[in-house]
This record gives structure tokens, C-alpha cells and sequence, in this order.
């Protein structure tokens, strides 16, 4: 056997492999990275609660991630100014129970969901689970 018949991987053909495996290993990453950083903070609530007051505003938002956004307003005593709780509700069937009490009196259970990546999920860290209506 000389040593012309081993089979020997050119220069080449070597830094190529080592380039397309860097390239990868730097966009793959990142993407398991934001991935296991957005299941954990969807996955996992900060706090948990319930308010109530009047439902002022709920509308459909987003460019390419659609959810709605809500604002409830929350007065202690009558003739006071209102506190504006700003909540988003990822369900379209709990959006729909909001949207029949719009200007009514509800109490809405919430998650709360700290240091979500990105506001495709929803503008606030706060997402409704649950509405109630109250009667006055």
C-alpha cells in the first residue's frame, strides 16, 4: 500500500466542515436559548390575582402575532380617578366573555408572566385567565 491510496480529507474540504458546524452552533444557540427563555417565563407564573373594576377598552393588536389588549379601570371610591390596569388575554373565548361586559363591572383573574422576550405574546405581563361578572 502506498501512500497514495489512503483516503486523506483535502484542507479544504476540512475548514469548510469546521465553518458549516460553527455556523450552525451560532444560529442554533441562540434559538434553543430564546426558546427554553420564552417556555419558562410562559410556563411559569410570577404572581397570580384578581381585580376588579370596569372594563374601558378591549381590542385585537399586532402586526404578525394577534392578541388582545384590555384596560380596566379601576376606581376605589366613587368620583375618584381611576387606576388603568392594562392586561392582555391570549384566549379568544375569554375575550369574548370581556368583550359582552365592555362598560360592566367585572372581576378578572390574571397571571402574571415576568421577562417574556418579545411582545408577540402580548404588550403586558399580565394575562387573563378567567372573567366574572359583578353585579353592582
Amino acid at each position: 500500500m502506498t501512500e497514495t491510496d489512503t483516503p486523506v480529507a483535502a484542507p479544504r474540504e476540512r475548514n469548510r466542515h469546521k465553518i458549516l458546524t460553527l455556523a450552525v452552533i451560532v444560529l442554533l444557540v441562540p434559538l434553543v436559548i430564546f426558546s427554553l427563555w420564552t417556555w419558562v417565563t410562559l410556563g411559569y407564573s410570577y404572581s397570580r390575582g384578581e381585580r376588579g373594576g370596569f372594563v374601558q377598552k378591549l381590542s385585537k393588536k399586532g402586526w404578525l402575532c394577534k392578541t388582545w389588549e384590555g384596560e380596566l379601570a379601576m376606581a376605589n371610591l366613587p368620583g375618584t380617578m381611576p387606576e388603568i390596569f392594562r392586561f392582555t388575554v391570549r384566549n379568544d373565548s375569554i375575550a369574548g366573555e370581556i368583550e359582552k361586559d365592555v362598560g360592566k363591572r367585572v372581576s378578572l383573574s390574571y397571571d402574571q408572566h415576568r421577562g417574556i422576550p418579545t411582545s408577540c405574546f402580548g404588550e403586558t405581563e399580565y394575562f387573563v385567565t378567567a372573567v366574572r361578572a359583578v353585579q353592582p
